[in-house]
């Protein structure tokens, strides 16, 4: 075989080899987009989900529709990614609790990283603890005496993994094992059951704002390092008198394992530039939410270090699901 026909075959076959992704990236999306929330409507990853995914559409130029699948703490919804086709039509919008904690805690068959490809950290998110009005307690130090005075049994809702393990360490570290642990499917289920009394606090991931501006709910504390500018006048847990405490989460976009790079590649580049746009930033840090937007490498280190993190709070409390 003459050596210039032998260069032509190898150029043939690497064009050839080249041609599935190259396909990929140019054919996709071809048809509609699900984004799976593992969570109920109206909780803080829907709204999430609800903006980007509109943006999303508009840049893709086909529908990105949201498919709420709550339950079991996240993790019903998240498995239903993890099993799907890894060709880019079914992606997840999830958060560190139901990505990184439940699979610790609960049986669960995906893996925080190996069962996913990251796309994009979307957003941090904070947390504050809110009481129904008829709570006589506008401090965390009197809602822990009124606790610990049991004139009347206390409660709070989780809506999530996550949050019943801070209301698991809040109730160690404040001393107040006998405040109630509520479970519902998702945490704007969690912030409707205070809102209409069901139960006395909660811990949410700033999805109750409006709430509380409307007098519905009084913030107690933010479980931040620093006051939230969303709530400026509301103190920190550390401020509260109470170390520890300060727990964060975070949004982001993930998909399948196995699919394919160049989709992984289009969609963070797509994600990182809505996440920049000004009324996106403007709308997320109005639920104090701060805005990322993050390569997939770097999401992939963020998932990596909370699942560490996670692990080692939970061994370290001894922690059971529904404690």
């Amino acid at each position: 075989m003459k050596p210039n026909f032998r260069r032509r075959l190898m150029l043939c076959a690497a064009v050839l080899g080249a041609m599935p992704a190259l396909a990929w990236s140019d054919t996709y999306p071809s048809k509609p987009i699900r984004m799976v929330v593992p969570f109920a409507p109206g909780g803080a990853t829907d709204v999430v989900a609800r903006l980007i995914s509109q943006k999303l559409g508009e840049a893709l130029k086909q529908s990105v529709v949201v498919e709420n699948r709550p339950g079991a703490n996240g993790i019903i919804g998240t498995d239903v990614v993890a099993r799907a086709a890894p060709d880019g039509y079914t992606l997840l919008l999830n958060t560190a609790g139901a990505q990184t904690l439940s699979p610790l805690i609960y049986k669960a068959s995906y893996d925080p990283l190996k069962s996913f490809e990251p796309i994009s950290l979307i957003s941090n998110i904070g947390f504050v603890m809110v009481v129904h009005p008829s709570v006589p307690a506008r401090s965390v130090q009197e809602f822990v005496a009124l606790a610990k005075s049991k004139t009347r049994p206390l409660s709070l809702s989780a809506g999530s993994s996550m949050i019943e393990l801070i209301g698991a360490s809040f109730k160690a570290t404040a001393g107040t094992p006998d405040v109630v642990s509520v479970s519902y499917r998702g945490t704007g289920p969690q912030m409707q059951a205070v809102v209409a009394g069901e139960v006395d606090m909660t811990i949410d991931p700033f999805n109750s704002i409006a709430m509380i501006k409307a007098g519905k709910l009084r913030p107690l504390a933010v479980l931040s390092d620093k006051r939230s500018p969303a709530l400026p006048d509301v103190p920190t847990m550390q401020e509260a008198g109470y170390s520890g405490m300060a727990f964060g989460s975070w949004a982001g976009l993930l998909a399948p394992a196995g699919t394919p790079k160049e989709i992984i590649a289009r969609l963070s580049k797509q994600v990182t530039r809505i996440v920049a746009q000004p009324d996106i930033r403007e709308k997320l840090a109005a639920i104090d939410y701060d805005a990322v937007g993050s390569p997939p490498e770097q999401f992939a280190r963020t998932i990596a270090d909370d699942t560490a993190r996670w692990k080692k709070i939970v061994k370290e409390t001894n922690y059971k699901a529904g404690s």
